[in-house]
């Protein structure tokens, strides 16, 4: 066993009871070869009565070398977004739909796991975005993002006006349903879905993508993630921002928003023989025909 893994925390998808079994013989599994197993206060409270400590996400990533994360990437998400200051490496079973985060089928999960124990596993480093609201000089509201920052039209469903600098410097104003900001982990997500390319993890960028833009010249541009960008609420009755789909603050004229890249990474972990390409062509569905 790795002796670098002494402490493991396991994880479930939120208000589903489902994982209880698997995720109580994952924790006599890893109990069996020494780990200390440490289970999370919510996860805890849909999965009955069981004998391992009980610990609020905080705490467990104080106390844990790794995370064990059964869900889907939603799930992945918030525990990376929470445990984004600790240097806890992720690993994640698929309970969920795609599954671009948490790769590991629950058929081989304690196969993977017990490999992955053994320090045989693949590194993969992510970046994270952190936002900041200001109204005024005054910040307002901050939060982090795994995936994207989403400038958005609001529920009267008028077109937004937006402001774009990158570093100081006045990229473009657009017209548009909205505007996506976006990692390399958020490309496969709803930026792919308006139009934006598809970046490596291992690339340190940031994407953005106009969604539905009044003009067709207005398109997708990849940035260095040592760029602040800016974005400036301009002609918006009605107007929000979005992080991971998780949180959301309502925007006035003249708001700005700023994201920048965030000082930590997530370490997530993978079998050996990952492979990033093959993912996205499974993912996908590249090799179908039709």
């Amino acid at each position: 066993m790795n002796p670098s893994f002494k402490t493991v925390g396991l994880i479930g998808k939120y208000k589903s009871p489902e994982i209880a079994g698997p995720l109580l013989k994952l924790a006599d599994f890893l109990t069996q070869r020494g780990v200390k197993v440490l289970i999370d206060r919510l996860t805890a409270s849909h999965i009955g009565d069981n004998k391992y400590p009980v610990l609020v996400l905080e705490e467990i990533g104080r106390q844990a070398d790794l995370a064990v994360v059964l869900g889907g990437d939603g799930t992945m998400l918030n525990i990376a977004r929470t445990f984004a200051p600790c240097d806890v490496a992720l690993v994640g079973v698929n309970q969920g739909r795609l599954g671009f985060l948490t790769d590991i089928s629950i058929d081989t999960m304690f196969e993977t796991i017990g490999t992955i124990l053994e320090g045989n596993y693949v590194t993969e480093e992510r970046m994270l975005l952190e936002a900041e609201v200001f109204s005024g000089e005054s910040s307002v509201f901050r939060v982090l993002a795994f995936n994207d920052v989403v400038i958005s039209k609001g529920i009267k469903g008028s077109m937004i006006e937006l402001e774009v600098r990158i570093d100081g410097q006045f990229l473009y104003t657009v017209r548009a349903d909205g505007l996506i900001v976006a990692s390399p982990t958020g490309s496969t997500a709803y930026a792919l879905s308006s139009g934006g390319p598809i970046v490596h993890p291992s690339l340190s960028v940031m994407a953005l993508v106009p969604i539905c833009p009044h003009t067709f010249s207005s398109r997708p541009i990849v940035i260095s993630s040592d760029s602040v960008v800016e974005i400036i609420i301009g002609d918006a009755a009605d107007a929000r921002a979005h992080f991971d789909s998780h949180s959301r603050f309502d925007l006035r004229e003249q708001d700005h928003v700023v994201v920048r890249r965030y000082g930590h990474t997530i370490r997530l972990l993978h079998p050996v023989g990952h492979n990033y390409y093959s993912m996205l062509r499974e993912k996908l569905h590249w090799t179908e025909f039709y």
